[in-house]
């Protein structure tokens, strides 16, 4: 019988390597086409991979926790038939979402979606970093501008994962005043337990969340603005039409991608929310992309991405997010999906909260959070007077990157927001 070689495969245009976390099958097992064989991890998502023949797993080439990077074989499958092409290295991908029309110089994610194919020609400082060497990096706190100044040994002068280390090992490392600070305050404070405490390890997600929190928190200078919109008219434009589009989609009906259809509109008349910062420069974006973000089974948090956002409609937009949202506590994300965002919406009020100051996910520069709708007593003006009547509301906080959005921008945006969806079309058809 031929075998063939199971190779890593491409996940995406920014993911270079993955690490594999365990797999599914032994030697000797069968294995159907499109079967999953292995769980693979990227710095962008946990998923599992496919056989692309059907066979037996003659032999596995790497080991759970192995850096495999992609198109380097992983293990060998016999093939069932006799019929079936010669040993191959050939990489196979992963379906991803069609590449923009528009040609972009790409400088919005300088450490985290760059790729050979995808290296900025005409932006100064740019050079590619696996996602290996951007752990470590986050790990040992090195800055972009520090990265760039290591000399790489890799293909065309890449930083490797040694470089690094060695890089680690012989600089004259003088600690930042507030890092040593921190540190000292940390390692002065006792840790103190009682025989009933229970010590839990982060996992790798909460880990990753965990260092990107912090480093949001120290890159960007986040201000949060508060407003309440009246959803009266969305709350009863809705109850009219969740059931009938329930049964026509199989679909449910929320109010996230109704706010976030508010949200986009309000992006076209504030396109200077939709920016990312390089440096001293500022990158407006063309397109729109939703970050949507999801709580998982886990307790863990992640953010898939609603790409060209601007150029769907109310229905398509409901799809996308019950897709995505689905899809995302499946652990059937591929890592695409979670890049290239450019504005993130966080439905807080799904776990009862009326309010929050989200933190903004990098290189993002502003992120919104929707509260609970809540019955409230409301002063109506009409032409015959004033009266009180009751209401549905709801808060929306803005936080935004104060290095580059004022006040009289974040919260006129979010004031925008507001307006759009209290000026709801309530004869509009679904």
């Amino acid at each position: 019988m031929a075998s063939i070689e199971m190779t890593m495969p491409k996940m995406g245009e920014s993911v270079m390597e993955g690490t594999i976390l365990s797999w599914l099958k032994k030697v000797g097992d069968p294995i159907d086409e499109d079967e999953s064989v292995l769980e693979v991890a990227t710095d962008k998502v946990d998923t599992e991979i496919p056989s692309t023949h059907a066979g037996i797993l003659k032999e596995i080439l790497a080991e759970e926790g192995d850096v495999i990077q992609v198109g380097k074989p992983i293990a060998i499958i016999e093939l069932l038939t006799d019929g079936a092409e010669p040993l191959t290295t050939r990489p196979t991908e992963t379906s991803a979402p069609p590449k923009e029309q528009k040609a972009m110089v790409d400088v919005d994610q300088a450490m985290d979606r760059q790729s050979p194919d995808n290296l900025l020609a005409n932006a100064e400082n740019s050079r590619f970093y696996s996602p290996l060497v951007r752990n470590i990096a986050r790990q040992e706190r090195i800055g972009l501008g520090e990265l760039e100044n290591i000399a790489g040994s890799g293909k065309e002068g890449r930083l490797t994962k040694q470089d690094v280390l060695d890089y680690l090992s012989s600089r004259n490392s003088q600690p930042d005043p507030v890092d040593g600070l921190l540190e000292s305050r940390a390692n002065d404070t006792p840790l103190t337990l009682s025989g009933e405490d229970e010590i839990i390890a982060m996992d790798r997600m909460r880990k990753i969340i965990a260092s990107r929190m912090i480093e949001s928190k120290s890159i960007s200078a986040h201000v949060t603005s508060f407003v309440e919109a009246d959803m009266s008219a969305i709350v009863s434009w809705r109850n009219k039409f969740k059931e009938k589009f329930k049964a026509t989609s199989g679909e449910s009906l929320t109010f996230t991608p109704i706010i976030i259809e508010a949200v986009v509109k309000a992006i076209k008349d504030h396109p200077m929310i939709n920016i990312q910062v390089h440096g001293d420069q500022i990158i407006k974006k063309s397109n729109i992309n939703i970050g949507v973000a999801v709580a998982l089974p886990s307790g863990n948090l992640i953010v898939p991405v609603i790409k060209n956002a601007e150029l769907l409609d109310l229905k398509s937009l409901v799809m996308a997010v019950n897709d995505l949202a689905h899809r995302a506590r499946t652990n059937a994300l591929k890592p695409d999906e979670l890049d290239g965002g450019t504005f993130t919406v966080s439905n807080v009020g799904s776990f009862g909260n009326v309010m929050g100051t989200p933190i903004i996910v990098q290189p993002q520069v502003a992120i919104m959070a929707i509260g609970a709708i809540q019955k409230k007593p409301a002063v109506i003006e009409t032409p015959e007077g004033d009266f009180i009547g009751i209401r549905h509301k709801m808060f929306l906080s803005h936080s935004y990157d104060h290095r580059v959005i004022d006040g009289s921008l974040g919260g006129g945006f979010v004031r925008r927001v507001a307006d759009y969806l209290e000026k709801f079309d309530v004869n509009r058809h679904i």
